[in-house]
This record gives C-alpha cells, structure tokens and sequence, in this order.
C-alpha cells in the first residue's frame, strides 16, 4: 500500500515538474499532473528498458533513472500533447 502511495506522489512530482518545463502549469489541474506523471513513468522507463535496463518510481529507496525516465516520459508526452492541441511544440 505505501508503494502505491509513493507512485501517486511521484506521479504528481514528476507531471508538476514536466508541465513547469513545456510551460503548461497554468492550464493543467492536479490530478492532470499526477495522471500525466503516470503515464510519462511508463512511456519514460519503457524506453528506457529497452536502452539501459529500466527503473521505477515507486521503488523505495526511489531509483533516480526510474524518475529522470518518468520526468523524460512526460515531457514527451506533453510535447505530444501541445503538438495535437497548438500545432507546435514550445
């Protein structure tokens, strides 16, 4: 249950911190950045697994490349996500 926890806090972490980067903290709500911190954890270490062997970010003690992979996870997905909304990437 505390790991469960800890990834939604990740989650929410790591989506406030990606949206901060792509400049969208203003538009963007708390559980969009927990979901969005979600979702980039799991696009983010896939691509990592498949590079350099993976992480999690609901390990504990947390694993840096598991967070340093969710924050890369969400930035794309945000850029994803500006590009099908504004037709640019900022």
């Amino acid at each position: 249950m505390l790991g469960f926890i800890w990834f939604i806090i990740m989650g929410g972490a790591i989506g406030w911190l990606a949206s901060v980067m792509m400049r969208r903290d203003a538009s963007m709500g708390t559980i969009a950045n927990i979901i969005v911190g979600i979702l980039g954890s799991f696009i983010g270490n896939g691509l990592l697994a498949f590079v350099f062997g993976g992480g999690s970010i609901g390990a504990w003690p947390p694993d840096f490349s598991g967070l340093l992979g969710g924050l890369l996870g969400a930035v794309i997905l945000l850029g994803i996500v500006n590009l099908a909304q504004r037709g640019r990437v900022r």
